[in-house]
């Protein structure tokens, strides 16, 4: 079997447009509400997800860390108590994974907010969120639910963006954060 280089592949630009239709369908009220509490919040900012959902919510704490909150990935040794200051990002694209709804419950429980990102609108995660993220993925080509995660990662990537204010000052200061051991 022969793969065809990227620039002769139409695969890239397939799941480009793929991609480009779910975040063009993200409801802009339900972005704008995950930003405002994403930038209200005094606590701690913890996320959580299982699997290659659990990959993106560990690369969003990091930028929300460059931001220069406190955030954490659920399920590190490092993580602290949730409390009512603080908000958990919970990302599962069915809605419905035991571990990341456990988790959720708990944070909830405890007076936490809670902002579930998913796909599934009438899962027990989007019912149980303070605010919703909905990633509309639908059917894809790809396998698994990567359109979900690519798009999830993106919209998170976004909120950073817009939470930053895309200046180069701010820039200078998310890049002190970045680790210097590595």
């Amino acid at each position: 079997m022969t793969s065809a280089a990227p620039s002769e592949s139409p695969a890239p630009r397939r799941l480009a447009a793929e991609i480009d239709r779910v975040l063009a369908a993200v409801s802009p009220a339900e972005y704008s509400a995950a930003r405002d509490l994403l930038g209200a919040r005094s606590g701690a900012t913890f996320v959580l997800g299982q699997g290659r959902s659990g990959l993106v919510a560990r690369m969003a704490a990091m930028r929300f860390m460059h931001l220069g909150r406190a955030a954490h990935a659920v399920g590190e040794s490092t993580a602290p108590a949730i409390g009512e200051a603080d908000l958990l990002v919970a990302i599962s694209s069915s809605g419905t994974t035991p571990g990341t709804m456990a988790a959720a419950r708990i944070a909830a429980s405890l007076g936490a907010e809670v902002l579930a990102v998913t796909a599934s609108e009438d899962s027990p995660l989007a019912e149980l969120g303070s605010r919703t993220l909905l990633v509309p993925a639908g059917d894809s080509e790809q396998f698994g639910n990567s359109l979900f995660e690519q798009s999830a990662l993106l919209l998170l990537d976004a909120l950073v963006l817009d939470l930053s204010g895309g200046d180069e000052a701010t820039y200078r200061e998310m890049a002190a954060r970045h680790t210097n051991l590595e």
